[in-house]
């Protein structure tokens, strides 16, 4: 059994900083990728940042220049600096992994919002 756990959400005002934190746990063999994702009230999932084994980093355009994904061991990170109220959202942490398998398993959310 694999678990992903999210923690470091919270109430921000425009222009602060998060750091958002995710780490997989259980019986892990290894870990393909580890992103996050978003998704805002009404909207659909978006992926907000990745990285992968091999070192490859992506983005979504909107948060280019203003967050950080980086991750160490089982271990992901999402510094989220210059934040705007359209970052509000559920922000969901995601592993590719092998474990019983090479599948996709998901956090249970952690909510961010940026608000004055």
């Amino acid at each position: 059994q694999v678990q992903l756990e999210e923690s470091g959400g919270g109430l921000v005002q425009p222009g602060g900083s998060l750091r958002l934190s995710c780490a997989a746990n259980g019986r892990i063999f290894n870990i393909e990728s580890m992103s996050w994702y978003r998704q805002a009230p009404g909207k659909q999932r978006e992926l907000v940042a990745s990285t992968t084994s091999d070192g490859y980093i992506d983005y979504s355009n909107s948060v280019k220049g203003r967050f950080t994904i980086s991750k160490v061991n089982n271990m992901v990170y999402l510094q989220m600096n210059s934040l705007k109220p359209e970052d509000t959202a559920i922000y969901y942490c995601s592993a590719y992994l092998m474990s019983d398998g090479l599948r996709v398993y998901w956090g249970q959310g952690t909510q961010v919002t940026v608000s004055s």
